[in-house]
């Protein structure tokens, strides 16, 4: 299956605005478990999750008690299409506060929770939906593929911590690939197989074997976080030894070429390029980042004569031998810490 094929729903999405992606229940309670410890006493906000169907209200509102949370508030933008699913009677923007069991059955019963109407459409970027957001202590939800980099743009503004799904194409996004790079966000422990399946109504175009009836399939997607984990601080371990003849150097740049996570060698202190993957190993106390070979390429035409090397965006160079050059992926070019 190629990237084309298996990426597809997302660009399908992304071309037409098309962000009504549900996260099923079973995924948020595998990647929450994790963070129990951070919610106590703290004001939890979904503010892109339709609070008559979101699995997000239900994971919080049903735990309550259990995470200790302070408030709960959930907030969606206003669907246009009212038929997505039979919950959605109303058209008028809404949100939802609870804050915890009254009557002790250690329900989210219906009259616990205060319904209450929006003046405008919900859109996150609103002023109402803002002056929310100040309220909250950590956002958890699934934001709009196509607004991205705006949406943890806001987060970032805001000081805010969170917990939120997004596509792995963005770790290569200039504003996001910063902030990971300053250690303002990473990535959490991710979905089985690196992808997901979401509660939607478009038409699921996926071939892979695992697609399921009334879901769309969507590959690369992860869960970006700034929140402390235990697996930020597991040393990714290494066993292979540096040789010149494994690890060849770049044309265009002084570093070395490490296809793959686990072949990062254990005795070299020096710069190396690896593939994006490597973020889901990266431990901050291990390595460092120095930056990303789309910055720090230098144009090939310095180095060999044209019609010899594949033209494109800013990238690493490896010498075949024969007089040509090959054009490598995307790499992340890091540095081991000195134990």
């Amino acid at each position: 299956m190629t990237v084309k094929t298996k990426n597809q729903n997302l660009q399908k999405a992304k071309s037409s605005k098309k962000d009504e992606f549900y996260t099923q229940l079973s995924d948020i309670e595998r990647e929450l478990k994790h963070y129990k410890k951070h919610f106590k006493d703290k004001v939890v906000y979904c503010n892109c999750d339709d609070p008559r169907v979101s699995n997000f209200f239900h994971y919080f509102s049903y735990n309550f008690e259990k995470l200790g949370l302070k408030k709960l508030i959930t907030t969606c933008y206003q669907n246009a299409d009212m038929n997505l699913f039979s919950e959605n009677n109303s058209e008028e923007a809404i949100y939802l506060e609870y804050d915890g069991d009254k009557n002790g059955n250690h329900e989210p019963d219906p009259e616990e929770i205060g319904i209450k109407q929006l003046k405008g459409d919900g859109d996150f970027r609103s002023e109402e939906s803002i002056e929310l957001l100040k309220q909250a202590d950590i956002i958890v939800t699934n934001p709009p593929f196509s607004l991205f980099r705006e949406y943890v743009a806001q987060l970032i503004d805001h000081d805010k911590k969170f917990i939120i799904i997004g596509h792995q194409n963005a770790l290569t996004y200039k504003g996001i690939f910063s902030l990971i790079k300053e250690n303002k966000i990473w990535l959490g422990h991710g979905f089985k197989g690196g992808a997901a399946h979401f509660i939607t109504h478009y038409e699921d175009h996926a071939t892979a074997s695992d697609r399921i009836e009334g879901m769309v399939r969507v590959s690369g997607v992860t869960w970006f976080t700034n929140l402390d984990i235990t697996k930020r601080h597991e040393n990714l371990i290494l066993y292979k030894t540096y040789s010149p003849e494994e690890y060849p150097t770049y044309v265009n740049f002084d570093a070395i070429e490490v296809s793959k996570t686990k072949d990062i060698p254990m005795d070299y202190e020096g710069v190396m390029g690896v593939p994006i993957t490597f973020l889901d190993k990266y431990n901050p106390d291990q390595f460092e980042i120095i930056g990303s070979s789309r910055e720090l390429g230098k144009p090939m035409s310095n180095f060999a004569e044209k019609g010899t090397y594949q033209q494109g965006g800013p990238s690493f160079y490896l010498d075949n031998g024969d007089g040509t050059y090959r054009r490598l992926y995307h790499r992340l070019v890091i540095r081991k810490k000195k134990d």
